[in-house]
């Protein structure tokens, strides 16, 4: 899926933009652009909510964007630091079939589960850095971790991958899930259009349910 992530998302929200707009109010917007509906946890989560970022495509379409659930990750060389960490991330990918980019320059692969579940790997790992690794190998291993993510996304129906039923808008859907020595990452559909990924550490995911974010004020 050919996508570029908005510079600005994870700004600070005391940061200002050239235009004068505050970072923070950039973020919401990008959110608010999205022609589909984004997913969070639903109201069983009490803890902490926060906007992470949106992806666009060469005409600036939003295409998937993140929301994040309890504590702030953050990289860490400190396994003990890590693993007080406790918080799960919802990626929310519209659904599109192979399509040519705005722009006309190109083509789009369709988006799929898979699309999800790459988005949702790749995602952990970028807050993982496993304790023991020197820090100037730590891209060589991002590297090829991601491409092992790309390969186990594109293969949800393999022997790293099973089957857990969770609550959707209430209503029990299948999702693709999976577990590692850094997180878990689950994958499936919501039945409406998007695609819903997930990636978390400290936290349950046969705990978790999705829900329509009907105030994005709550993540702001």
């Amino acid at each position: 899926m050919e996508t570029t992530s908005r510079a600005g998302a994870q700004d600070s929200p005391s940061t200002s933009t050239a235009e004068g707009v505050p970072a923070a109010r950039r973020t919401v917007d990008g959110y608010l652009r999205a022609p589909f509906p984004w997913y969070g946890l639903d109201e069983a989560f009490t803890g902490q909510r926060w906007l992470m970022q949106v992806g666009t495509d060469a005409d600036g379409s939003v295409q998937h964007g993140s929301m994040g659930h309890g504590d702030e990750p953050s990289i860490k060389s400190d396994a003990a630091g890590v693993e007080k960490e406790r918080f799960a991330v919802v990626v929310t990918v519209a659904a599109s079939p192979v399509r040519r980019s705005g722009d006309g320059t190109g083509v789009l692969d369709a988006t799929t589960v898979s699309s999800a579940a790459w988005l949702a790997g790749s995602g952990l790992l970028a807050y993982t850095w496993p304790a023991q690794l020197d820090h100037s190998l730590r891209d060589d291993w991002l590297a090829q971790q991601t491409e092992t993510a790309f390969e186990l996304a594109d293969d949800l129906d393999g022997s790293a991958w099973s089957e857990l039923s969770l609550p959707v808008d209430g209503v029990p859907m299948p999702f693709h899930y999976r577990e590692s020595e850094f997180g878990w990452v689950l994958a499936g559909s919501a039945g409406n259009g998007v695609h819903i990924g997930a990636y978390g550490r400290g936290m349950s995911a046969y705990g978790l349910g999705f829900a329509v974010v009907q105030d994005l004020g709550a993540y702001a």
